[in-house]
């Protein structure tokens, strides 16, 4: 059995976001993503062929999509984003850890 703590183990500097696979399965995964003012690059873009599940436990952070639609995110929202949909983080909270619980899963 394994156990842990969604909040423990956070750096205290992290010029990356840190991203940390919790459980891994055949056709899914879990991970603990933690961003401090990250952002995607201006030019860059998510497009994955897995389907993407996020909460957002802490902090803030606001998604956009390639269709121009933005989502802002507080604690406790979730937004499920379908394999092939172009995305992008376009800030995270500066002065707290957003801390993201990101399922992976194939059809």
């Amino acid at each position: 059995m394994d156990t842990g703590n969604i909040f423990s183990d956070v750096p205290a500097d992290m010029l990356d976001e840190d991203v940390s696979e919790l459980l891994v399965g055949s056709a899914s995964r879990v991970e603990r993503i933690v961003s401090r003012g990250h952002a995607s690059p201006p030019e860059g873009w998510y497009d994955q062929d897995e389907h993407e599940w996020v909460l957002l436990l802490s902090g803030g952070a606001e998604v956009e999509f390639a269709d121009g639609e933005t989502v802002m995110l507080t604690p406790g929202d979730w937004v499920n984003i379908p394999a092939g949909t172009r995305h992008r983080v376009l800030w995270t909270d500066e002065d707290r850890d957003s801390v993201w619980l990101a399922v992976f899963y194939r059809s």
